[in-house]
């Protein structure tokens, strides 16, 4: 019989470094021949995994329950602050477009310490792979309000030019790679990049986000599998809310979560309680340095609930009962860290008041600059796909804008 020698497991790495007690055994076998050589008598047949906890560090109420956090009071205070720029910003942006004014939105609201919490562990050099309820890593990352104002507003500051839906954000300065709308086209990709980073031998690492649901698409089979097996610095972090759109996540797959598809492929796994932006910030700080120790990826199930509806193209009302929201709302994940802030004199009611006062603010003034501002030149349509803009696109141009100058203000934009 040949044994089978195991890597790390990301349980055991958080146990070096943060004295989490979790064990979790992993898939991968340092021999891949070892299972043509180990038999049994038994005729037996495997039926589930064992259960996966999730990682926790303070309860629901803000009380810490062992250890107290690894993050330092400055970037305690500077996740709170963007969670609640995000949580605010999402509502003014949602209610902007139930007024018309921008055409579409999505929320992030309720899963605010996953999306930040995990941004607040990375480097800012470290490439993001998107769905499109990450806008709280930009936020983190030092996009302003006017910024996504602009992108929803598709005007001619919007760094995308308006050739993207709104909450498409991108941004090359950010490494932040443009939000596409098909479901998990982004996990091959963020395997490709990790395999790259792993050829270039730097301290980059690509994350890439994408919900429950997106894992039932074969883009993320096939991305999950090619880093499992060319390897690379890449942490896969799925955001667990419950909903596919109107799907639940029973309707969804059979088995227990994402996390056991980790592990099914070979990767180090961990699952966290979603809304402890405490647990998510640990959790991915150590992904981060084991997935560049092995130069082997990494997979975060991060167990949250999706409060808002799906975008302002949905009404979630038809499909969960208001019961089930307002119990999750009740667990609001900034709630919950201002309970922790509080009993610390980190942070005052006022303070809180006064931030949410004047995030509204600016968000009501970006967006009213945002709308006042003029679309991006027609010129742009051609430009940015090839080096050199071909004749047959030169010829096009031209004629647009030929046409442009003979019917002034025809195409003139409508405040």
């Amino acid at each position: 019989m040949v044994l089978m020698k195991r890597l790390p497991t990301m349980a055991g790495f958080l146990r070096r470094t943060a004295n989490v007690t979790q064990s979790r055994s992993l898939c991968r076998a340092t021999n891949p021949d070892a299972s043509w050589d180990i038999h049994t008598t038994k005729l037996e047949f495997v039926n589930g995994v064992p259960d996966i906890p999730c990682y926790r560090v303070m309860d629901e109420h803000g009380v810490i329950l062992e250890k107290e956090p690894e993050m330092d009071k400055d970037t305690t205070i500077r996740v709170h602050d963007c969670m609640v720029k995000t949580h605010v910003m999402d509502k003014i942006f949602y209610e902007a477009q139930r007024q018309g004014r921008i055409s579409f939105y999505m929320t992030s609201t309720g899963e605010e310490a996953t999306v930040i919490g995990s941004a607040a562990a990375l480097e800012d050099s470290d490439l993001v792979f998107s769905q499109y309820r990450e806008q709280g890593v930009l936020m983190y990352r030092g996009w302003s309000i006017r910024q996504f104002a602009d992108q929803c507003a598709s005007n001619e500051f919007d760094i995308g030019k308006g050739r993207q839906m709104p909450v498409h954000y991108g941004s090359r300065e950010h490494s932040f790679v443009t939000v596409s709308s098909p479901l998990a086209t982004q996990i091959p990709h963020a395997a490709g990049a990790a395999y790259a980073f792993k050829v270039l031998k730097g301290s980059r690492v690509v994350v890439t986000y994408f919900g429950e649901g997106a894992a039932s698409e074969g883009d993320f089979h096939a991305g999950v599998n090619f880093a499992s097996v060319l390897g690379g610095p890449g942490i896969f972090f799925c955001r667990n809310n419950k909903f596919a759109i109107s799907t639940h996540h029973t309707d969804q797959f059979g088995g227990d979560g994402i996390a056991p598809r980790g592990l099914a492929f070979g990767m180090n796994t961990i699952r966290v309680d979603g809304n402890d932006v405490f647990a998510v910030y640990e959790a991915t700080k150590a992904a981060r340095q084991l997935t560049l120790e092995t130069q082997k990826p990494v997979m975060i199930e991060a167990m949250s609930y999706r409060v808002g509806h799906h975008s302002t193209s949905d009404d979630s009302s038809r499909y969960r009962p208001s019961d089930e929201v307002k119990s999750w709302m009740d667990r609001c994940p900034i709630k919950r860290l201002q309970a922790y802030m509080l009993e610390r004199d980190w942070v005052t009611e006022t303070e809180i008041a006064q931030l949410e006062k004047q995030v509204q603010k600016d968000c009501v003034k970006s967006l009213v600059e945002a709308e006042k501002s003029e679309p991006p030149h027609h010129s742009e349509l051609f430009n940015d796909v090839y080096d050199v803009i071909p004749p047959h696109l030169l010829e096009q141009q031209e004629a647009l804008a030929k046409h442009m100058d003979a019917n002034p203000g025809v195409y003139a934009k409508v405040i």
